[in-house]
């Protein structure tokens, strides 16, 4: 446990990495999320094949795949969109609403009871967002895009996490990488006539922009996302989450010392950051300890039934 739990904050800190380089590549947030998958899914179907692990399977299961792949590049696009017209460190202060979205969204998709200390720490969140909204009004369109980036992660996540029970975790990346890509070539129509001054795309790279791509997508893709699918089959949904709320920590922390001054922001934003972290220190002991009296209650409970 301890192990899968170091690991996990492994791949927070690189995604926290990821707003970065997505700050750092010159291309434009949806022709970087078209590269970063393209890359991506290519260097999985090579590692499939040299791992010799199935590829083909029921048109079904590809169909989801792809399906939730979609939401994956939806998520990445409004993710990157969020750092490029804010600061990674209001981008990173939305996705950490992650685990609001999961604590609201799991039990209606999979069918399960309503946890209340879930949901009372996701109005912990809320509140820090309150308060971050209170003195970063000029950022409003980056954090709205950060909310709906952290809610397309809590539904795929949710979903991944059903998927893993049956299917290995590189190969549900692999088509969900495709998905992802072929959710930006869908887009780009759209992308060129509405959302762009030239009306064309932007696909040329420069500088260190292929070197950055190619970190962005086998390391901060390939790997990280095969490892934090692999990952729940031993944590639930919800953990990894709120886990992932730390991202913003991390991320904060690397901007600081990338970009000093300039990504310095007011003393309600920290404050508003800080609540909503709290959430993170607060649900480990919360989630054990109300574990622990369920079930010494339902233990009492059938001795009862046994006892009459």
């Amino acid at each position: 446990m301890i192990k899968d739990q170091l690991k996990l904050h492994l791949i927070v800190f690189i995604w926290g990495f990821t707003s970065i380089l997505g700050k750092e590549i010159s291309l434009p947030a949806v022709e970087v999320v078209f590269y970063r998958t393209l890359i991506a899914a290519l260097a999985l179907l090579v590692l499939l094949v040299v791992l010799g692990r199935k590829i083909i399977l029921k048109p079904r299961a590809i169909f989801y795949f792809i399906a939730v792949g979609m939401l994956v590049g939806a998520h990445w696009i409004t993710f990157f969109a969020s750092a490029r017209i804010s600061k990674i460190s209001i981008c990173l202060a939305g996705m950490a609403t992650t685990s609001l979205f999961t604590a609201l969204l799991e039990p209606i998709i999979n069918r399960t009871k309503l946890k209340w200390y879930e949901l009372v720490l996701g109005f912990v969140v809320i509140l820090g967002l309150y308060t971050i909204f209170q003195f970063e009004l000029e950022h409003i369109n980056g954090l709205l895009l950060a909310l709906l980036s952290a809610c397309l992660g809590a539904i795929f996540t949710i979903i991944n996490a059903r998927f893993t029970k049956v299917y290995p975790p590189i190969t549900i990346t692999f088509y969900e990488m495709i998905g992802a890509c072929l959710f930006t070539v869908i887009f780009f129509p759209v992308y060129t006539k509405y959302f762009t001054n030239t009306g064309a795309l932007d696909l040329s790279m420069e500088g260190l922009d292929f070197f950055y791509m190619l970190l962005l997508a086998i390391i901060c893709t390939v790997y990280a996302f095969y490892a934090s699918i692999e990952i729940m089959k031993r944590i639930s949904a919800y953990n990894v989450n709120l886990t992932t709320n730390l991202e913003p920590v991390y991320g904060i922390i690397l901007a600081f010392f990338i970009y000093g001054e300039a990504e310095k922001m007011s003393d309600g934003f920290y404050a508003g950051t800080l609540i909503i972290l709290s959430s993170v220190m607060i649900y480990p002991y919360l989630d054990k300890k109300i574990s622990k009296w369920e079930r010494a209650k339902a233990a009492r409970k059938d001795a009862n039934k046994k006892a009459a």
